[in-house]
Parts: structure tokens; C-alpha cells; sequence
């Protein structure tokens, strides 16, 4: 019976849409989902009073997705989580107490290694602060060597034997992402430390002296749009191009007591490998909601779990939306 009432009511509706049929028997759901796999139809849900059921196979809600924003085009590795700082928002929750966590130099040769051929276009490092590990020039080298890469800092370490690390580094193929929240230190020393905005600067001039692509990334505590408008101005002085100068707003992650709320069904993945494992969103690699998987090798089929997952998200959302009952 329920077969039939299947037939008669997906051929009525339109590609896309779903039905809502009850329950009569307890095998009902097993048929459905038996004659869905035949058809070409998709089971939605099921349980012990209802069926929804959507006609045809659902789109690939990466196909929407610019080639550079798909899950798994930008692989984010936490190379440590301790810090020389201790910012009052920070998602990731790093201070100079913090444990290392560090993701180690073999690990990170394996990932740069696979990442090409599991999709990857861009690699990020980030903590922590990464210039805290005297393994880092290996560690720079090894996702070089492999893919463009992004290494994010606060840049308040270049001096000594870190600033020998830094020369070492290749120009190409790497970016340096610096840290700057304000034009001017009152805001940005008011969240980060006191005489950090200065020091940050002197980074940025050094970075940019050494012959690096330099990109610098503001997190915007406030919203006024003066604040932004200043910043944004101070960087061009330093000689910032526009398109490396990142703003975004605060995160309600890890320290922040405030901020937006950013869950894995309002974010768009960027898979992010820690020492602990495969996380959604390097905003939430702190957050044990967002982990996917302890199991950071393969790394391909790590990188393919956070794109069904990815897909489930979206097709049960676009579900929701698209459900009707059936009289």
C-alpha cells in the first residue's frame, strides 16, 4: 500500500519538493527507502509515525560554492595553541599557559604531502602563535613546497634567532597574515595587551621590509564604521594593499563573551586539523561541537567527511523549507 501511495503522490509533485506521508505498518519506512534507492528519489526522514520523502536526487549544494570557498579548498592547521599573548576574544582561547597541542613537524610533512591530491588549493597555519616553535622554518617549509600558504602571526616576535627563522623563509608561495585591530593602540592595546599595537606595527614594516607579501587581519570589536574607515586608511599608509587587508567582525567563540554565534549549521566549513583532530571552522577548533573526526588520516576521506556532513546540513535545511504534508 504504501508503495502505491508513493507513486501517486511523488508523481504529482514537482522535481525538488517533498511529501509527508503516515505510517500505516511497521515496514513501511524500510520499503520506502527500498523504492526510493530504485527510483531516483530521495528519503528525507523517517521514523515511527511519518515519511518524507523528496523528488529526485537532491543538488550538490558545493556546486553553488565558488571553487576556492568548497570544504577542503582551504585547509587550516593549528600548528600550536599556546601564545605569547592572551587577547580577551580569542576563539582558540591561547595564552602563554596554554598547552602547546602542537601538530609537530611529521604530521604537518604528511598533510602538505596529501593535500594536493585530496583538493586542497591553500594551506594556513595559525595557533597560538606559531613563532613560538623552533620548528616552524620546517614546518613553512614542507606546506611551501606543496601549495601556496598562508602563516598567521602576531608579529611582535621578529627579532633574534625567531627574526633568523623569519629571513629563511620563501618569499614565494607565502603569504604572512599580521594581526591589527585599530589605527591607533587604545582599542587594540585594550584587547590584546598593553604596547602590543606598536609592536605589531614594527612587524608589519618588518615583514614588509624583508620582501614578504603581507596581509593584515582586523577584528572589529565595535561597530562603528569610523573605526574601520581609520584602520583601513592607517594600512594603505603603511603601504597595505586592499585586497590583504582582512576585516571581520567578532566571533562568540572560545574567550569572547560576546560576538556572533557561529554554528556548523551557519558556517561553511574550512577544514581545520589540530592535534586533536578534523574540525569544521578554524573559529571553532576550541569547540568540541565542531569536531568531525579524530582521524586526521586519510587525510582525503578526513576532508570528504566534512563534506557529506557539509551536504546533510544543507539538504535537510533546504528540506525544512520545502516540506509540505500530504492530506
Amino acid at each position: 500500500m504504501v508503495i502505491l501511495e508513493l507513486l501517486e503522490k511523488v508523481s504529482a509533485t514537482a522535481d525538488g519538493d517533498t511529501i509527508t506521508l503516515p505510517v500505516a505498518s511497521p515496514g513501511d519506512a524500510e520499503l520506502a527507502a527500498a523504492w526510493c534507492a530504485r527510483t531516483g528519489n530521495t528519503l528525507v526522514a523517517a521514523d515511527d509515525t511519518s515519511i518524507t520523502i523528496r523528488r529526485g536526487r537532491p543538488p550538490d549544494p558545493m556546486a553553488a560554492l565558488p571553487e576556492d570557498r568548497r570544504p577542503g579548498a582551504r585547509l587550516w592547521l593549528y600548528t600550536n595553541f599556546d601564545c605569547n599573548l592572551a587577547c580577551d576574544y580569542c576563539c582558540a582561547r591561547s595564552s602563554p599557559q596554554t598547552e602547546r597541542r602542537a601538530l609537530g613537524v611529521d604530521r604537518v610533512q604528511q598533510i602538505a604531502k596529501a593535500a594536493p591530491k585530496a583538493g586542497v588549493l591553500e594551506i594556513l597555519l595559525t595557533g597560538g602563535e606559531p613563532f613560538i616553535l623552533p620548528d616552524l622554518d620546517q614546518i613553512v617549509a614542507a606546506c611551501t613546497a606543496a601549495l601556496p600558504t598562508t602563516l598567521l602571526t602576531n608579529g611582535m616576535l621578529f627579532r633574534g634567532r625567531r627574526l633568523q627563522i623569519l629571513q629563511a623563509m620563501p618569499r614565494e608561495r607565502l603569504t604572512l597574515q599580521i594581526s591589527l585591530d585599530s589605527a591607533t593602540p587604545d582599542l587594540h592595546d585594550s584587547h590584546r595587551g598593553k604596547g602590543t599595537w606598536a609592536k605589531a606595527v614594527a612587524g608589519i614594516r618588518t615583514a614588509l621590509g624583508e620582501g614578504f607579501t603581507v596581509r593584515v587581519a582586523a577584528t572589529l570589536t565595535t561597530d562603528d564604521r569610523h573605526e574601520e574607515s581609520q584602520l583601513r586608511s592607517f594600512l594603505d599608509s603603511l603601504g597595505i594593499a586592499r585586497e590583504n587587508q582582512v576585516v571581520r567582525p567578532l566571533a562568540h567563540e572560545g574567550a569572547a563573551d560576546e560576538g556572533l554565534e557561529l554554528t556548523v549549521q551557519t558556517l561553511i566549513p574550512e577544514v581545520t586539523i589540530t592535534a586533536d583532530g578534523v574540525y569544521w571552522h578554524p573559529v571553532g577548533a576550541d569547540n568540541e561541537e565542531q569536531l568531525v573526526t579524530r582521524h586526521i588520516f586519510p587525510l582525503d576521506t578526513a576532508i570528504e567527511l566534512v563534506r557529506e556532513q557539509y551536504r546533510s546540513y544543507r539538504n535537510t535545511a533546504d528540506s525544512a523549507a520545502r516540506t509540505f504534508p500530504c492530506a
